[in-house]
């Protein structure tokens, strides 16, 4: 395996499907909400005096010259020890963020590409990403460039209201990322991570209401992106996100008896 791409329904219970994809492949799971938080943090460290919006140009609907915005960053990069490209793509994105829009499909790609491109576009579970036909056609287009491939999109699948109820009870550990759940996973003594003994915590967009939202959005973006995938010869297979009897064995053997269908 290359690259694998794990998609699915928020809250479809991606993670331990992923989780055993790195014990068996030895892959690196890469994230498009760890991509994110990772350039966001990157800008939000310069304490860059000027707003995002400051390089928005409103006439254009676009932002002004990269080389304008690397000229006002570079001296808090240098002093910072941050490297210039990164604060870039981080301002880009938080101008989008910060004011609860959606990230357009152009940077959220420019973001992805910089770190499939650390990795030199090998080894990885793309986990989040590609979100829509466009950022389907873009990691195409990035696999070829890189001289790399997509092996296989794995699609964990789930009821609504199991994803509804899983969901709310989900906890994770802010400190080691750990994923837990209040009834078919408790954390230890209901509050802390076995890992790492750090108190875990609810995430924001666990409400039911985002919840439903983020549903909605699966059925008119993401499935079209994974479709597009599919379109373009790359196997997809499907594993249930329920199981009769849920344990680390048992969602091995299922994934990899999905995966072992693909010619």
């Amino acid at each position: 395996m290359e690259n694998i791409v794990v998609t699915g329904k928020s809250g479809a219970g991606k993670q331990p499907r992923i989780d055993v994809l790195v014990n068996e492949f030895g892959l690196v799971q890469l994230s498009t909400g760890n991509i994110f938080r990772h350039y966001l943090g990157v800008f939000k460290k310069l304490g860059h005096g000027k707003a995002p919006e400051a390089y928005w140009d409103a006439a254009r609907g676009a932002f002004v010259e990269d080389a304008v915005i690397r000229a006002d960053l570079e001296p808090a990069c240098r002093e910072k020890g941050v490297p210039v490209e990164d604060a870039v793509l981080g301002l880009k994105a938080a101008r989008f963020v910060d004011a609860g829009l959606f990230v357009p499909d152009s940077i959220t790609n420019a973001l992805f590409e910089a770190d499939f491109a650390k990795r030199s576009g090998r080894g990885l579970i793309l986990d989040g990403y590609p979100r829509t036909p466009e950022q389907s056609r873009f990691l195409l287009e990035a696999a070829g460039r890189f001289g790399t491939r997509i092996d296989a999109v794995l699609l964990v699948d789930n009821d609504d209201e199991a994803i509804v109820a899983r969901t709310v009870g989900r906890r994770i550990c802010p400190s080691c990322q750990k994923v837990y759940h209040l009834e078919f996973k408790p954390p230890k003594d209901g509050r802390f991570c076995a890992a790492c003994g750090t108190e875990v915590i609810q995430r924001s967009d666990d409400t039911e209401e985002k919840i439903r939202t983020r549903l909605a959005e699966f059925q008119a973006k993401t499935l079209p992106a994974i479709r597009e995938l599919e379109n373009a010869g790359i196997p997809l297979v499907s594993v249930p996100g329920n199981l009769p009897v849920f344990t680390d064995e048992a969602v091995r053997e299922s994934v990899m008896g999905a995966l072992s269908k693909i010619k």
